[in-house]
């Protein structure tokens, strides 16, 4: 185990959150060490692991041991089942970084990925409604979940964290709005360098990462879909920001004023 070393951060979800453009200022960091490639999917592996007796090599392989801190980004760590306590088994005092994006958002964010890959055919509409009975039994190994069609069950971030919480203390774990590495990523950058006790890095330059491609999906989502999953999340998010800290009012406010206009939709239909 490379003297005994293991990997000490994880940059851990959401999916579709800006995880890509955290991991590449991360490797800016000199005291870090990531990966080349994002994404080493280690703890969500249900094929080539025998989790009764996991074999960490092939994981620390990933990595050369410079002394610099050990850490990569696979976003479905926190969506998907046993990964959070393998994780736990690994190293107890793992750090976590997570980005959290307005769950809708994100939604629609992940269908265009998947439309985008030719992974998905259905419309948004459908996926998010009648769609979602592929998720049971869904992934022959963790049933109930989906590495592609879990577009509206990804953003269930109160009842994420609350399991992250329950199997690593808080201060273990830093939570960010995906907008704010955005739009100011010279703010949320030394957040994260501290949290991780490195030092603060030069102001980045704001960058987007995999953005989807605009005007090849055919149809938006309504204010229907929007009122739906607005809906959907509402306690999600309230018990999320009540567990993190992290002001969500503004995508609250949003659901709120998309439900309003759903009903008004429905009203004159």
């Amino acid at each position: 185990m490379s003297g005994g070393r293991k990997v000490e951060f994880l940059v851990a979800g959401v999916q579709k959150g800006g995880t890509t453009a955290l991991f590449d200022y991360l490797r800016e960091q000199p005291g870090l060490q990531l990966p080349v490639v994002k994404e080493a999917h280690f703890f969500d592996d249900e094929q080539s692991v025998d989790w009764a007796a996991p074999d960490y090599e092939p994981y620390h392989r990933l990595f050369s041991d410079d002394g610099r801190m050990w850490g990569e980004a696979t976003p479905i760590y926190i969506y998907w089942p046993n990964a959070l306590e393998r994780i736990a088994a690994y190293n107890p005092a793992m750090r976590f970084v997570l980005l959290f994006r307005d769950p809708v958002e994100r939604a629609w964010s992940h269908w265009k990925m998947e439309y985008a890959k030719g992974k998905e055919r259905e419309p948004f509409a459908w996926c998010i409604r009648e769609g979602r009975a592929r998720l049971d039994p869904g992934d022959p190994v963790a049933r109930g979940h989906h590495r592609v069609f879990s577009y509206v069950e990804r953003g269930y971030y109160g009842t994420q964290v609350k399991h992250l919480l329950n199997l690593f203390p808080r201060e273990q774990c830093l939570f960010l709005r995906s907008d704010a590495l955005r739009d100011s990523p010279a703010t949320t950058m030394p957040l994260v360098c501290d949290f991780l006790g490195q030092p603060l890095p030069p102001p980045p330059s704001p960058r987007i990462v995999h953005a989807s491609p605009e005007g090849v999906y055919g149809t938006t989502p309504t204010a229907q879909d929007i009122a739906l999953l607005s809906d959907t999340y509402a306690t999600e998010l309230a018990d999320f920001s009540d567990l993190t800290g992290v002001d969500v009012a503004d995508w609250l406010v949003r659901g709120a004023t998309a439900q309003d206009a759903g009903r008004a939709r429905r009203a004159a239909d």
